[in-house]
């Protein structure tokens, strides 16, 4: 396994409750993990503990076979790349330039960029088909395209593992599934993959396994098809769904309405226990 997260817990406050309770999931190489849940359900708490990010009150994580706090930030850089939420373009460097930066990881202090820089620079950009994007300055470029570079920075470590949290937050359908295609075209190329989403259908197309967090706990974890069942997403989510099947196989998601019937007969929302505890 590249990367092991094992009966984790972790909390913010000693006096609040647990952002993550007893959580576990692992991710190998040609794997594509996706992590889903509602706000608050502990998805960026559980990627920031995979990176040593936080201390843990219990559990422990390790990447590739090792504890993560073995670990020196240069050394897990190299392993593991890791592409955030959301990120401004401080300085008006190229789509090159940024890329580049990848590498520091490998560099070491001031070190000059030699031939294996350059060129996994050029195989990043590749990969991520932003080779005529590459004397772009960053600041010109849409989100789609920015996400895009941010990816082939990461891919610029040469990790083993690719982590990236919310990647398609503000993207457009189109921008979406080609940020989807290329995780799924990297995973098949050996990476591990984690990521952290809010879109269900699109975690139910392109991921190998799912992890269902609720409130910190892991609530259903295994194949697209055996996590998205309409009783399980309904009540995590709370909010009536039925869930149909796509010609791949695939389960899909689709919410319903007020007092609207499903396949499976109508859904009662108002019963919810959240709801009966006092709404939104």
């Amino acid at each position: 396994m590249i990367l092991e997260a094992k009966g984790v817990r972790v909390r913010y406050r000693d006096d609040a409750p647990f952002a993550l309770d007893g959580v576990s999931c692992q991710v190998a190489g040609s794997e594509l993990v996706a992590v889903v849940g509602p706000n608050g359900s502990g998805k960026t708490t559980l990627v920031r503990a995979l990176l040593g990010l936080l201390p843990l009150e219990r559990g422990s994580v390790l990447v590739d076979g090792r504890p993560v706090s073995s670990w020196s930030r240069a050394s897990l850089a190299r392993v593991v790349g890791v592409v955030g939420q959301q990120e401004e373009a401080v300085f008006r460097l190229t789509v090159a330039e940024t890329v580049m930066l990848g590498r520091y990881a490998r560099l070491g202090p001031l070190a000059a960029p030699g031939d294996a820089d350059r060129a996994a620079v050029t195989a990043a950009l590749q990969r991520c088909d932003i080779v005529e994007l590459a004397q772009r300055p960053i600041d010109s470029l849409s989100g789609g395209e920015w996400k895009r570079v941010r990816v082939a920075r990461a891919l610029a470590q040469e990790p083993r593992a690719l982590v990236l949290d919310e990647p398609t937050a503000s993207l457009d359908i189109r921008h979406e599934m080609e940020l989807f295609e290329l995780m799924r075209q990297l995973v098949d190329s050996g990476l591990a993959g984690l990521v952290i989403t809010h879109h269900l259908n699109l975690a139910g197309r392109f991921a190998d396994r799912i992890v269902l967090l609720d409130r910190g706990l892991v609530v259903a974890e295994g194949s697209p098809a055996a996590v998205m069942t309409r009783e399980t997403l309904s009540r995590v989510f709370d909010w009536p769904v039925a869930v149909t099947t796509w010609s791949d196989g695939s389960p899909q998601v689709i919410p319903l309405r007020v007092g609207e019937k499903s396949q499976s007969g109508t859904i009662d929302y108002l019963s919810s226990p959240r709801r009966a505890r006092g709404g939104l």
